[in-house]
């Protein structure tokens, strides 16, 4: 009777502790739910509260890296160019791993059909317009979540080189423990005592062991991928037309990776981060029990097999969390539109944009260009040339990415875009700037042979060598890319290509004035070459010697007259003097 009591207590204890651990569960769930809503309202058509360390634009951009494949793609150059990264972070409003992955992998990998755009933008659309199923989509695909050291698809690639775990002591080790469970019915005292005893060499053994420490590197992993999985069980029951294309694919992925299912919740348990309690009661479990060693080897050998249906899943649902993201960078914007197609047939490639502006500047100042052919834009530092051809690739680049301009009309064909703006010596290749900068043009030649139309920015062509070399063969080779299919734009000081290029490049100019003794920038584009010395008068405001000033005026005057730099008289200044 005494034995019967005993058991009745153990029993009902049991049930206590399994309902309070599922009240534990049910609880951790709806704060982590209501904390998601809370933050997903509070950053919707906000600038990302992000922040980022060293080494994370590495692991997001791995998903792209991996699944680029040979279609067109912007090029690390063109990225770096136009500071790209800095255009994914104002963007990543996602709440999940695939999606910060998705939405990179988006950015790099322009559209070029007319239905992938239209697609593409009713999805973003559909998100901007109906609240209530974006949220419902946020707060599904926030389960997912994003671990710290590396994104879901990059631990899914680095499984590739995963070591099995050996499991000998590990048997061992649950048999006795087992055994122990066995005699308690006969030797109940004797039982308990080597059934505790045995849990606490089992956690000594698992803790001490090799295999426990590799196991640990993968932990998050597997729990990120079940995450995952759980959340593309609940997704296949969303029935909206808009996102069916997605929801099919995870319906797909999901059937062939159920058994996965099964076997990740198992080794993601331990890492549940449903609560302290409950975290803390099956970190004793697995370290009595060994549960992750014995599942983990079958595990690795599944995602090592199923890693295809693993991406296809973390594409679709990335692709909605990285949708979602684009419109809530839409509300973020002053103002925006949807970029139109113009179809080409190998006629002159045209491009027409109305007030453009650079999403990353507070108060931008928008200008419009109607561009055919070749493009030259003159000005002295500073006055907005630069910023000027970057808006103008930024804009190629997300109307065929995330098909929101960051203007009030955009119209051209479909466009390569590539750069060459934002160079520097490469010193661990041991290739001096120049070396750079050519190999850097030589790449835009090269696509501009191909027969799709090809945007090209270049900033200062051959800035890296002299005077007389620099006008020389940067012409040539601005001359070489006025082309039907391409569309260069190029930014200079050497006024000289203005003459030399007159016919072949349009010419525009920013200028600037000189107010109270100080220097002005209004930022608007303006047509024709630039005009304006105030390079030589800023000489003068910053105290050069009048003398100076004015000798470089008339030697400038004279230049623009004949053509020729005349020589400067020895002695007349005293640095200038013979020795």
């Amino acid at each position: 009777m005494e034995g019967q009591e005993t058991y009745l207590i153990v029993a009902l204890g049991a049930v206590l502790a399994v309902a309070a651990v599922a009240a534990i569960v049910m609880y951790g769930k709806l704060r982590r739910r209501r904390y998601l809503l809370r933050r997903i309202r509070r950053g919707y058509g906000k600038i990302p509260e992000q922040e980022y360390e060293p080494g994370d634009f590495g692991r997001i951009s791995h998903f792209y890296r991996k699944t680029k494949g040979e279609a067109f793609c912007i090029d690390d150059i063109t990225w770096n160019d136009l500071d790209m990264d800095s255009i994914f972070m104002l963007l990543n409003q996602t709440v999940s791993s695939p999606g910060e992955d998705v939405l990179y992998a988006m950015l790099r990998k322009p559209l070029f059909t007319r239905e992938e755009v239209e697609e593409r933008a009713a999805l973003i659309q559909f998100f901007e317009t109906e609240k209530e199923k974006r949220e419902k989509m946020q707060i599904l695909l926030g389960e997912v979540g994003k671990p710290w050291h590396q994104s879901l698809a990059d631990s899914v690639f680095s499984i590739e080189d995963a070591p099995k775990a050996s499991l000998g002591i590990h048997v061992l080790m649950l048999g006795a423990l087992l055994v122990s469970l066995a005699v308690m019915p006969f030797y109940l005292a004797e039982g308990i005592a080597g059934f505790v005893l045995l849990s606490i060499i089992n956690m000594f053994v698992y803790l001490g062991d090799r295999d426990h420490k590799i196991i640990a590197a993968y932990m998050d992993s597997f729990g990120c991928l079940l995450h995952m999985l759980k959340a593309g069980q609940k997704l296949e029951k969303v029935s909206w037309k808009e996102t069916e294309k997605q929801v099919a694919a995870v319906k797909e992925a999901g059937s062939r990776l159920s058994g996965l299912r099964r076997k990740a919740s198992f080794l993601a348990g331990k890492n549940s981060g449903t609560g302290d309690a409950l975290q803390g009661l099956m970190t004793y479990v697995y370290t009595m029990l060994h549960i992750d060693v014995f599942v983990y080897n079958s595990v690795l050998k599944e995602v090592r097999q199923k890693a295809d249906w693993i991406i296809q899943m973390t594409a679709a649902m990335g692709e909605l969390d990285a949708c979602i993201a684009v419109s809530s960078f839409r509300k973020l914007l002053p103002f925006y539109c949807e970029p139109r197609f113009r179809d080409w047939n190998g006629g002159q490639a045209e491009l027409q944009v109305e007030n453009l502006y650079h999403p990353m500047i507070p108060n931008p100042v928008a200008n419009s260009i109607h561009a055919v052919g070749g493009t030259l834009v003159t000005g002295s530092n500073a006055s907005g040339k630069s910023t000027f051809l970057k808006n103008v690739a930024i804009g190629g680049i997300l109307a065929q990415t995330v098909c929101t301009c960051t203007s009030t009309s955009w119209q051209s064909p479909f466009l390569k875009v590539m750069t060459s703006m934002a160079l520097r010596d490469d010193l661990a290749g041991g290739e001096s700037y120049f070396i750079v900068e050519i190999r850097s043009l030589k790449r835009i030649l090269d696509e501009s042979e191909k027969p799709e139309p090809l945007l090209c920015i270049i900033d200062e062509v051959l800035r890296g060598t002299n005077t007389v070399e620099r006008i020389a063969a940067s012409s040539r080779i601005l001359a070489s890319l006025a082309k039907n299919n391409t569309l260069p734009f190029a930014a200079t000081h050497d006024i000289e290509l203005s003459y030399m290029l007159e016919g072949i490049y349009q010419n525009y100019h920013f200028e600037e004035e000189i107010r109270d003794n100080q220097i002005v920038f209004n930022y608007l584009l303006q047509n024709g070459r630039a005009v304006t010395r105030n390079a030589i008068r800023l000489l003068s405001i910053m105290g050069y010697d009048k003398e100076i000033v004015e000798d470089a005026q008339k030697a400038a005057e004279e230049f623009e007259n004949t053509g020729v730099w005349g020589a400067v008289p020895t002695g007349k200044y005293p640095s200038s003097s013979p020795r």
